[in-house]
């Protein structure tokens, strides 16, 4: 019944029905036909939404919207072109750094591609860069966003299988600024070769004044970071601090957003924070029905039965999830796979903090891999290119990001330093 479930649930995707309610409908099949009461639905689908954590969800998410209507998300472009605008395919360096920036606020890789991408791709195909390119950097660097904390996967997952939302943001910072630099080579190593153009190297009375419009950007992140890592407020308490502080930035320093257009941005917020909650709460149905029949233990067995040596299986599991990656909703497939692999990953000896930052990185850069690939697919309807074409553009980017994801895997300092510093 359980394959029948995943049979249903696989030809609903195909079929093109949202994932929350292919996951809710073969559920419920699964239930009928188990003749089991139906009341596990309700009370499954409202235990996975009563999470005082996931109400970081809607807190990050509107602080970005705040963020991107206030004027926050030009101004910190304008930082970062001050000082990179010199340099061999600036504006795409300058897309990189901004999303590393913007990581620091948004959590999410689809608010980063929305927000830059609409200014950023449309700016650089002005400028003599490829529209391909510029896609395929937009997309590729958007992955940092949820790496970087705050993270709405991240909180998710945390959520999911208990693992301290804390430390993964903690263990957040190394990767998400590695993978930001890493993207910077083949975006400069292709920028020199096509000829790409540069701008006038900025004086430093530039460069300041440049500083000074962007501080109140600039010290949004640090706040954020700075709060969490010292302990002063909690994630969820850390959303509600951004969304006032991009609230007050916006309406009164900026002055880009009135308080006419807040109850519009808040509206608009909830509709998409919704669609978020009931995808959660179905899939924690789902969830429930995989434990019931044990499936996480069984999953186990199987690939420990195949090999119990910690590389091979962290080989394994990254394949399962790049796989998964590429054709599921990033979210969902969090909800779907950490509980089946996490037991695996710490039979073998791996911290779930590793795990959980490992296994994110794997399915954010499944928002970059055909056919499903959100971030690309997105980023190309803002740039009028092919989907075909955006993908082809993005290979570099995807192996460089692949460099990053096997130090993850096999380095567990580069995600446990920090939080191990902070203990």
């Amino acid at each position: 019944m359980v394959a029948a479930m995943f049979i249903l649930f696989l030809i609903l995707l195909l079929m093109g029905v949202p994932i929350a309610f292919s996951l809710g409908c073969s559920s419920l099949f699964y239930l009928f036909m188990n003749d089991i009461p139906l009341t596990v639905i309700a009370q499954k689908f409202y235990a996975g939404m009563d999470s005082f954590t996931l109400l970081c969800i809607p807190g990050f998410m509107l602080a970005g919207a705040l963020m991107n209507g206030g004027g926050i998300t030009k101004r910190i472009l304008d930082f970062c072109n001050a000082f990179l605008g010199h340099f061999t395919g600036s504006l795409a360096l300058v897309n990189i750094v901004a999303s590393m920036v913007f990581a620091g606020i948004s959590g999410t890789a689809i608010a980063d591609v929305c927000s830059l991408g609409s200014m950023l791709i449309p700016a650089m195909v002005e400028d003599g860069y490829d529209d391909d390119f510029s896609v395929a950097v937009t997309a590729a660097s958007s992955v940092v966003g949820p790496i970087i904390p705050p993270s709405v996967p991240m909180v998710i997952a945390g959520s999911c299988v208990s693992i301290s939302v804390g430390k993964m943001f903690q263990a957040g910072i190394i990767p998400g600024i590695l993978l930001g630099l890493v993207l910077c080579v083949p975006t400069y190593y292709i920028s020199v070769k096509r000829g790409y153009p540069k701008h006038e190297r900025r004086t430093w009375p530039q460069r300041w004044q440049c500083t000074k419009d962007a501080i109140w950007a600039i010290l949004m992140p640090v706040i954020l970071l700075g709060g969490i890592l010292t302990g002063i407020f909690t994630p969820t308490e850390a959303s509600i601090v951004t969304c006032v502080y991009a609230l007050i930035v916006g309406v009164f320093i900026y002055r880009e957003i009135t308080l006419r257009d807040v109850p519009r941005i808040v509206w608009e917020n909830i509709r998409a924070c919704a669609g978020i909650i009931v995808l959660i709460g179905l899939a924690n149905v789902f969830a429930y029905i995989l434990t019931a029949e044990r499936i996480p233990q069984m999953v186990a067995t199987a690939i420990l039965s195949v090999t119990d040596n910690r590389f091979a299986v962290i080989i394994l599991i990254n394949i399962v999830l790049l796989f998964v990656g590429m054709f599921m909703e990033s979210l969902a497939a969090i909800l779907i796979t950490f509980p089946v692999l996490l037991p695996v990953a710490t039979a073998v000896g791996m911290d779930p903090v590793h795990f959980a930052l490992m296994a994110i990185l794997n399915l954010m850069l499944g928002l970059t891999t055909p056919p499903v690939g959100m971030c690309v697919c997105t980023a190309a309807q803002i740039g009028k290119v092919s989907a075909f074409k955006a993908f082809k553009a993005t290979v570099p980017f995807f192996i460089a990001s692949l460099v990053v994801l096997a130090l993850v895997s096999f380095v567990p300092a580069v995600t446990l330093f920090i939080p191990g510093i902070l203990d």
